[in-house]
């Protein structure tokens, strides 16, 4: 689920957030309100708000009946399940970088506008821009599509449409210096590290675990692998170690796959 919606964003679910991701997972893609229930008890969440929960997916066109107390995902919910899957094929849409940034120049926005400056902020955070300078944002431009794909994204998340979005090159040494200071490479070399063992444990325990831990376990530290790899920036070499970056995504989607089946069995047995 990519990540720009709340749906990735709580490490602890809501009942809203794993219905959701439950029918991304479930045999035939169905899922019964009994079967809702059971899995967000997992949580601490209540019946009650569970059945809400799924009245206002509903409402929303997210999931849709398909028999008296049972569900699948809407067309909605059906292209917010594609968005969400997109993480999988992150690393094929980067492309060689050339040395270019993508800048968002935001100076003439404003900041009283509460709602849009959080709308940009969050943006710029999933798109992976940086302030270099008061108003000017950027990025590597070494993803697939260039500036284009880049604004495009960023107006799908909600970024004012008067926002400037071009390539700059050959900054001046000083600020091309600083701009390769703009991420922490160290930092997100120790994220991957850290995130691998985490992972790596994980895995070592959950066959002998009771399956009702072991669900809540790999959705829990599966949830939060997701959400680092939604918000990591996608830099390119020199600006990062993409091996690492590259075996870290790789663990999570074996990670993913074995959460998944440990959640259809936990299902299974309840029917």
């Amino acid at each position: 689920m990519e990540p720009a919606s709340d749906e990735l964003e709580n490490p602890t679910p809501t009942p809203r957030q794993l219905i959701l991701k439950l029918l991304l997972v479930v045999e035939g893609g169905e899922l019964d309100v009994t079967s809702a229930v059971r899995a967000c008890a997992l949580f601490g969440l209540s019946a009650n708000n569970t059945r809400v929960a799924l009245a206002r997916l509903q409402s929303a066109e997210l999931i849709e009946t398909v028999v008296r107390g049972a569900y699948r995902l809407g067309q909605a919910g059906r292209a917010l399940g594609e968005e969400i899957g997109a993480w999988r094929q992150a690393e094929t849409r980067l492309r060689e970088w050339d040395g270019s940034w993508v800048v968002a120049l935001t100076a003439a926005l404003g900041r009283s506008d509460r709602k849009a400056l959080r709308a940009r902020e969050r943006a710029f955070g999933l798109v992976g821009l940086r302030e270099l300078d008061d108003g000017l944002f950027i990025r590597p431009d070494n993803l697939v599509g260039g500036v284009a794909h880049t604004r495009e994204r960023l107006l799908s998340l909600g970024v004012e449409n008067s926002t400037a979005v071009f390539q700059a090159q050959q900054f001046d040494p000083q600020r091309d210096a600083r701009a390769h200071l703009l991420w922490d490479a160290s930092e997100l070399q120790k994220t991957y590290s850290e995130g691998q063992r985490t992972l790596q444990a994980s895995m070592a325990r959950l066959a002998g675990m009771p399956i009702e831990d072991a669900a809540r376990e790999s959705y829990v530290l599966g949830d939060q692998a997701m959400r680092q790899i939604v918000f990591d920036p996608m830099l390119p070499e020199p600006l990062v170690d993409s091996a690492h970056r590259r075996s870290f995504r790789e663990l999570v989607k074996r990670y993913d796959d074995v959460g998944h089946q440990i959640w259809r069995d936990f299902l299974a047995q309840g029917r």
